[in-house]
This record gives structure tokens, C-alpha cells and sequence, in this order.
């Protein structure tokens, strides 16, 4: 039976520190988190802009589903393809700079809808090593042969690249990188694609909202232009919402919507996913004042805990990975976070690579420079107790 051989490869995982579990729940999150009778300070939501509590996004929400009930009844293909999907498609176009775009039930399905319906055999993708897990599976499900170059190292992507024989070419990469808050080297990248004639696949899950003067992701932060770029954004993150999108051409567009799996055979997004994206763009548009806080306050938090003596790269994104070694470490740091009254979670491999666990350490806009403040001082204070800091 099954169950045996489950129990022994969850005591394995016991042993070395890697079992997950579902974290206590938590009620209200924002930049606090209800638990039981305690509030914790959230340092550990991809809510990076505050719009799922949002009064405007919450009102769209039930007015969508007051309209037009809580499902859309189908598939795209079938029944389910509704004015909202169709208003909200044109609304992302518009954000992105793309002649289309097209939504999907989740970001990790858009991006394996992607990478199997736009390549097959005689195909080459070439991928970073520390892309999202979507990416990785994605690729893997493809019919193309599959490179890694080590993580942003744009010698070794052009060495694989450079390959005779190959029917089309891919890029495949995370604008920002979701373990360590990064951002890719895209000059380079499509200096790249040029060369080879490649398709770059930008993953702007962590990156739309976030980065560039309007939030409009990684080529904006590099002013750089659309064209030869697949990309692929989450509205769950930034955006405060749920579900996904593919930004591109006509002809990618049309081509997934005959050839995505993913968005063949599933139901639409129900009404009230939609109405609350439209109007976190109305929020966008109206404040991007919003992409602003967010990076002064993923700076301000990056520098305080440099300062404490903690190992933690320089950035602007609001992905702050604290590292600290070994799995063990990290989950004794989180916890002793938690006692302080700071939610930030562990994270361990396969997350991440082997010696380099940490807590992930993430920042929003609506936190307050007090709040701030009480997270660095928590920090250190955990810190000392894990053994981190002396």
C-alpha cells in the first residue's frame, strides 16, 4: 500500500528539516494578520500594493457578482466567455503595450499553457536556472529540448543558444525572481534574442505592479519595448486579486486560445475575479503614486536590516530574502519571528537551493515607516536568538 511508503518519505523529510506544513491560519490580512487572539505584523504577503482590501476592489468584486452571478458557467470556448473577460483582456492589452492579451486561471497554468502550446519538437528552450517552478514544470511539459543557464549568467545562456539545427528559439525567465527578489538582466536577454532570433518568455508575476515608473513591470523599469516578448502576469500579487494573464501579439494570442490546454478545457474566471481586477487598474492609474511607497519602503527595509548585520542583497523590488544557511536555522528564526509578533515564513529547499534556506521577506505599500521600524528591531532581536547575530 501507498501509505507506507508516504509515511517513510515524510519522516525522511522530518529528518532534514524540509516537511511543510500548512502554517495556523490567519484572518484579516493586510499589513496585520489576525491569528487566534494574536496580531502579527505580514511580512509575508505578495499583496504588494494593499489592493485586496482595497474598498473600491472589494465593492467591484460584489457588484460583478450581484450583475452576473458567482460563476462564468463554461469555458472560454464554451459558455463561459463573458463581456467581462473580454473588457478585462483589452484593459491588460492596453497596461502592457500588447496588441492582445488573454486570461488564465492561475499564473502557474498560464505559463505551462504558454511554454506547451507555443513550442514542440525541434524547438530550444533555454531557461535560468532559478526561474518559478511554472516555468521549470512548464518547459519540462513542452515537446522542446530544455537548457538551464546558472542564474543570470548571459555567457552561458548564449553558449546554449548557440545551437545549429534548431527549429525556434526560446528565452525563458522570471522578470522578478520570486526566492530572491532580483530582476532580470533584460537589456542583455534581448540583445540575445536579437542575435538568435529568439522568443523571450517574461514571467511578470512579482514585476507588474511593481516595478517601473506606472507599475507597468520589467521593460518598463528598462524603458525598453514589447515586441518578441511573451508576457505573462498573475493579477493575485500586486494587483490583489486572483488569476492570470498572457500579454503579446495577435498571433499568440490566437495561437493559445486554439492550443492552451489549460484555458481549452477549464471554466472561466467568475465574474467577481474580474470586476475586482478592473478596478484595482482604475486604482493603479489613478494613484501610481502606490509603485512609489512600495519602493521606498522595500529600500527603506532592505537597508535596516543590512544594517543590523543580517545577509541580505541591495534591490528595489519587494522581495527581501534574509539568508541564513540550512533549514533548520531558518525555521528556528521564523519561529522566534512569530513570538515577536512578525510573520515571516521559512523557506526551505527545493524552494530554494541546498545551503541557501531563508526567510523571505516581503514589503507592501501601506506598511507604515513604524511598522518598519518594529520589523527591523524584531529582526535583530530574533536574530540574536537563532544564533544569526551576535
Amino acid at each position: 500500500m501507498i501509505e507506507a511508503s508516504l509515511t517513510e518519505t515524510l519522516t525522511e523529510l522530518d529528518s532534514q528539516a524540509l516537511r511543510r506544513r500548512l502554517p495556523e491560519a490567519i484572518e484579516r490580512p493586510g499589513t496585520t494578520v489576525e491569528r487566534g487572539d494574536r496580531r502579527l505584523l505580514n511580512l509575508s504577503s505578495n499583496n504588494y500594493l494593499g489592493l485586496a482590501t482595497h474598498p473600491d476592489v472589494v465593492m467591484a468584486a460584489v457588484d460583478a457578482t450581484m450583475r452576473s452571478g458567482c460563476s462564468a458557467t463554461g469555458s472560454r470556448l464554451l459558455a463561459g466567455n463573458l463581456t467581462w473577460h473580454e473588457r478585462l483582456e483589452a484593459r491588460i492589452a492596453q497596461f502592457k503595450g500588447t496588441e492582445a492579451a488573454l486570461l488564465f486561471n492561475s499564473g502557474y497554468v498560464a505559463n505551462l499553457g504558454v511554454l506547451t502550446a507555443l513550442t514542440g519538437p525541434g524547438d530550444l528552450i533555454v531557461a535560468d536556472k532559478l526561474n518559478h517552478a511554472s516555468l521549470i514544470d512548464g518547459a519540462r511539459a513542452s515537446e522542446a529540448e530544455v537548457r538551464h543557464a546558472p542564474h543570470q549568467s548571459m555567457e552561458r545562456m548564449e553558449a546554449l543558444l548557440d545551437k545549429p539545427g534548431v527549429k525556434r528559439r526560446f528565452v525563458v525567465t522570471d522578470g522578478v525572481f520570486s526566492m530572491d527578489g532580483d530582476i532580470a538582466r533584460l537589456p542583455e536577454l534581448l540583445s540575445l534574442c536579437r542575435r538568435y532570433e529568439a522568443t523571450l518568455v517574461l514571467d511578470e508575476a512579482h514585476a507588474t505592479g511593481v516595478l517601473g515608473a506606472t507599475g507597468r513591470g520589467t521593460l518598463e523599469h528598462y524603458c525598453l519595448g514589447v515586441q518578441g516578448v511573451i508576457q505573462v502576469g498573475t493579477l493575485s500579487k500586486a494587483l490583489g486579486g486572483f488569476g492570470a494573464f498572457v500579454a503579446g501579439s495577435q498571433a499568440v494570442i490566437e495561437s493559445l486560445i486554439n492550443l492552451a490546454r489549460p484555458l481549452v478545457f477549464s471554466t472561466a474566471l467568475p465574474p467577481a475575479v474580474i470586476g475586482a481586477a478592473l478596478a484595482a487598474f482604475d486604482v493603479l492609474d489613478f494613484d501610481p503614486g502606490l509603485v512609489e511607497r512600495l519602493r521606498a519602503n522595500a529600500i527603506y527595509l532592505r537597508e535596516g536590516l543590512q544594517r543590523i548585520g543580517l545577509q541580505v542583497p541591495s534591490g528595489i523590488t519587494p522581495i527581501i530574502p534574509v539568508v541564513v544557511g540550512e533549514p533548520d536555522v531558518a525555521l528556528k528564526f521564523a519561529q522566534h519571528l512569530d513570538t515577536l509578533g512578525v510573520l515571516a515564513q521559512a523557506v526551505r529547499p527545493p524552494s530554494v537551493p541546498r545551503g541557501s534556506a531563508r526567510v523571505r521577506v516581503t514589503v507592501m505599500a501601506p506598511h507604515t515607516r513604524e511598522q518598519l521600524d518594529r520589523a527591523i528591531a524584531a529582526f535583530e532581536t530574533a536574530g540574536r536568538r537563532a544564533g544569526i547575530l551576535t
